[in-house]
């Protein structure tokens, strides 16, 4: 059986094997790289001694959690991983998602456009011609909105644009994007992001063996690596975030998600500390 840390025991590797003979379980698993492994998956797709029919239901929630398979950059089986239910397979709200989505980007605007009154703009203070007599409309300044180099009525001034959301929202909205990126099977877990090299052609030659990834989303849990920051800084589709700065625009900006198992445990463990209020 898989162990509760994820991992895959000598008893079940072994079983593994001798049920597909002459193939190694790295042959066995690899077709499986992208895709989710559930419980409710299809006897003919795995076997039986690895994924019980049964629902895995977390203790803490009705979520049913998820097992997924680990590798690395080397393309080595690492096992699998369970993944909580009620992080990585919460129902989909797309309300929540857009609601998460408008405050972060209004949260991030700098808002330090600014323009100039009647008082702050350039220019005399005299009063341009008499009150009476010139047959001409009346005037006290020509810094004034009406004249040529005068100020602007009305206009913008720096102000904050953030808006208002609730903490248990936004933490829903993250648990939504992890759960329909796992849905679609485009979360991978690796066992770390270890790099043998800051060569650019690592990661172009891997992402390039992945199907259907345009953009990819890399999320270590600690401060990155240097070799992966030099490998992918000249790399537009290909971006890189410690699981501290995860949030939901960045993993709806990339079609796929790359994960490390350490960034895993502290998104579960973020998502699972009670919220101060």
């Amino acid at each position: 059986m898989i162990a509760l840390n994820g991992h895959v025991t000598a008893d079940t590797l072994s079983s593994l094997q001798s049920s597909v003979p002459g193939k190694s379980s790295f042959d066995i698993w690899k077709k499986y790289f992208t895709s989710i492994l559930t419980p409710e998956s299809s006897e003919s797709a795995f076997p039986s001694d690895l994924l019980s029919r049964k629902r895995v239901f977390n203790s803490s929630s009705l979520y049913e959690d998820l097992v997924i398979p680990v590798r690395n950059f080397h393309d080595e089986d690492k096992g699998f991983m369970i993944l909580a239910g009620d992080v990585f397979d919460v129902p989909i709200r797309k309300d929540i998602i857009h609601r998460v989505v408008r405050w972060q980007l209004a949260k991030r605007q700098q808002g330090t456009h600014s323009t100039k009154t009647v008082s702050e703009v350039s220019g005399t203070g005299r009063k341009p011609w008499k009150q009476k007599g010139t047959g001409r409309a009346r005037h006290g300044t020509l810094r004034g909105p009406q004249f040529r180099g005068g100020a602007v009525m009305h206009g913008p001034k720096p102000r904050s644009h953030a808006i208002k959301l609730n903490k248990k929202v936004r933490r829903l909205g993250l648990k939504i994007a992890l759960s329909a990126r796992a849905a679609e099977g485009k979360l991978m877990v690796f066992e770390d992001l270890d790099l043998p090299s800051h060569k650019t052609k690592n990661i172009v030659n891997h992402v390039s063996q992945m199907e259907n990834t345009k953009k990819l989303l890399m999320v270590d849990g600690g401060p990155i690596d240097e070799k992966l920051k030099l490998a992918t800084q000249n790399l537009h589709y290909v971006n890189v975030l410690p699981s501290i700065g995860l949030n939901v625009y960045s993993i709806f900006l990339h079609d796929t998600l790359v994960m490390s198992r350490d960034a895993v445990n502290r998104i579960v463990e973020r998502m699972h500390t009670p919220i101060n209020r």
